[in-house]
């Protein structure tokens, strides 16, 4: 770190004992605070993707950076190992820049405001938040070009900067940066509600920190933090193992033509320390689909997507980082050499967190969730409307959720547990467009003893001529069945032309000119299923089918035959023996084929052509 935090109080803060009533009341108060932020920002925030769905992710850290308490995490201790000027009380820092802060944040639309903490002149604590901008400028509405080459034409590039300078605000500076961005109303009062939403959460570590002392502030983060390190080694001892595994999973294609792009990671076990090696995966794409990712992000994504094992009701936080160590090759599609375009990223996360399921699950296939947090898809639209005013409009769509070892997976949910649909009304009465089917699409759950969640259809009427893009995966490849459940459906999208005319769209596309009256079909993929579909409970498929969650024929996956609004209990059980006879063993992993069978059958399944295998070019790194 070569940057300096000036504080007019140098005494240091002491580790002290403090009693486990205290911890609970202050590790509550905690959770509490960060709560109190997202409130905040949802009641301040003005574009909808914030203030509606809650693209946006808190957090409070201890004076080093480790986050003691929030949602995302890992971004402050980024930050820092990157910023090099000096830091004081009443300073606000903001950031959007992945290539400045060590991948603090790993697109431009997502901007970060970092608070230091300062009480009598002694900096005890950090807050932070980020939220995804409506706009930051660059090559198309939105931001997240698909056919960007370079982070240059994303938007724009905010270093690590002083927002407000002792409390301060740097005007002139803010009117620069929002003189770039297409939609600078809406910038500026998110802008606000993030600096709100962390000046909340320093109050509140102020107040805790008078109330209870300094000293026993600080060590109660201390210990919240130690108890994720002990709760992390049980679960990197029980389930990664000392001999090496390895997974495999793919993002479908660039938007440019060309894919499957590799993820591959190792895993295993050193002492009581868990590698993880992505040695393997591909080098960097020439478009926008890189995904600069952090090591110690990953480290949280791995944290947060097992330590409900140990213990449901923990705090989770940045405690365990010393337990992992993780290796991502430069110039590969998770680490690529600047200046490579990053904004359409979300597709190579999403992956991210099926690779996990996968590399952990092989070894406990029981407790393993099939394929499903595979991506959060993106509706882009834009133009004037009749009265001459520009509209923008940037939504996220949900899909199915796996199939888990608990139970069904939820239908129509976005991979992030935080995220909120917007209600249609509200998109109604805010753009030209009306919402003319929003329901779940059956069948498109994995059949299972555990079904897939399905995924969502979403008719949009757009009442203006404008601009659509769109950002979406799982089209070629498909999220995975494992122990026997079969894989889910694909995504699709259709826009039927006000002429009549049908087009099949990509998953990725943008500047599609759409026309008064077209109407686009925004269909999302299922989850995968969970476990053999013929020891699935008949009642629960009957269930299904009269919920609308499965058809009459799409109950047969589950060798059960309905007649008459019943199960027929004689012809399910002379299904279901012959369909197991045809099919033999379960397996641990059903992909639906190969990769070359899959882009064989591509043209014929999907209506789009396979895209063809990528060439790579050596990185255009500049020094």
């Amino acid at each position: 770190m070569n940057n300096k935090i000036l504080q007019t109080n140098t005494s240091p803060l002491k580790r002290v004992e403090v009693d486990t009533v205290t911890v609970d009341i202050i590790e509550n108060a905690l959770s509490n605070a960060r709560e109190e932020m997202d409130a905040v920002l949802f009641r301040t925030a003005m574009s909808p993707g914030i203030r509606e769905q809650g693209d946006c992710f808190p957090m409070i850290a201890n004076k080093d950076g480790k986050m003691v308490v929030g949602q995302f995490g890992s971004f402050i201790h980024g930050f820092l190992e990157a910023y090099t000027g000096q830091l004081e009380e009443g300073d606000v820092i903001l950031t959007n820049d992945p290539y400045m802060t060590n991948a603090a944040v790993s697109h431009l639309p997502d901007w970060i405001v970092l608070v230091p903490i300062f009480k009598e002149g002694r900096h005890i604590a950090w807050s932070a938040m980020f939220g995804h901008m409506s706009d930051n400028g660059g090559m198309v509405p939105g931001s997240i070009p698909i056919k960007a080459e370079s982070i240059f034409q994303e938007g724009i590039r905010i270093p690590p900067t002083k927002l407000y300078k002792k409390g301060v605000l740097q005007s002139d500076l803010l009117d620069l940066i929002l003189h770039n961005v297409r939609t600078p109303q809406w910038n500026r009062f998110d802008l606000n509600a993030l600096v709100a939403a962390c000046n909340t959460a320093a109050k509140r570590c102020i107040e805790f920190s008078e109330r209870f002392g300094d000293d026993i502030f600080y060590s109660t983060m201390e210990i919240m933090l130690e108890r994720n390190h002990v709760a992390m080694e049980a679960i990197i001892n029980m389930l990664v193992p000392e001999e090496p595994r390895t997974f495999v999973d793919y993002v479908c294609d660039d938007g440019v033509g060309m894919g499957p792009y590799k993820i591959q990671c190792k895993m295993w076990r050193e002492g009581n320390r868990a590698i993880f090696d992505f040695e393997g995966t591909d080098p960097q794409a020439n478009s926008s689909i890189n995904f600069y990712l952090n090591e110690d992000m990953f480290k949280m994504f791995f944290g947060s997507f097992t330590i409900n094992l140990v213990d449901p009701q923990i705090v989770f936080n940045d405690g365990f980082y010393d337990l992992v160590d993780v290796h991502i090759p430069a110039g590969s599609l998770l680490k690529p050499n600047f200046p490579a375009a990053l904004s359409g990223r979300t597709h190579a996360l999403g992956r991210i967190f099926d690779v996990m399921g996968g590399l952990l699950g092989q070894g406990a296939p029981e407790a393993m969730n099939a394929a499903g947090f595979s991506d959060s898809p993106h509706l882009f639209y834009s133009g004037y409307d009749d009265k001459g005013e520009w509209f923008q409009l940037f939504q996220i769509g949900f899909g199915g959720i796996p199939g888990r070892p608990v139970g069904d997976g939820p239908d129509g949910h976005s991979l992030w547990p935080g995220f909120t649909n917007v209600p249609n009304e509200f998109i109604e009465a805010y753009f030209p467009l009306r919402v003319e089917q929003y329901e779940t699409i059956i069948d498109s759950g994995g059949a299972g003893k555990h079904r897939g969640g399905n995924g969502l259809s979403v008719a949009y009427r757009f009442l203006n001529d404008g601009n659509i893009a769109i950002h979406d995966e799982r089209w070629l490849t498909y999220p995975w069945g494992v122990n026997g459940g079969t894989p889910g459906q694909r995504s699709t999208k259709i826009l039927k032309r006000a002429d009549g005319t049908q087009q099949i769209l990509p998953a990725k596309c943008d500047g599609v000119e759409v026309k008064t009256g077209d109407l686009l079909y925004f269909n999302t993929w299922g989850g995968g299923g969970w476990g053999d579909p013929f020891l699935r409970d008949c009642v629960s498929v009957l269930g299904d089918v009269n919920r609308g969650l499965v058809s009459i024929e799409g109950a047969k996956r589950y060798g059960v035959v309905i007649v008459d609004g019943a199960v027929d209990q004689k012809q399910t059980t002379a299904l279901r023996a012959s369909l197991s006879e045809k099919r033999g063993d379960t397996q641990l992993f059903d992909f639906g084929g190969t990769i070359e069978e899959i882009k064989a059958r591509c043209l014929e399944e999907t209506g789009l052509p396979a895209p063809q295998t990528p060439s790579f070019v050596k990185s255009r790194a500049l020094k």
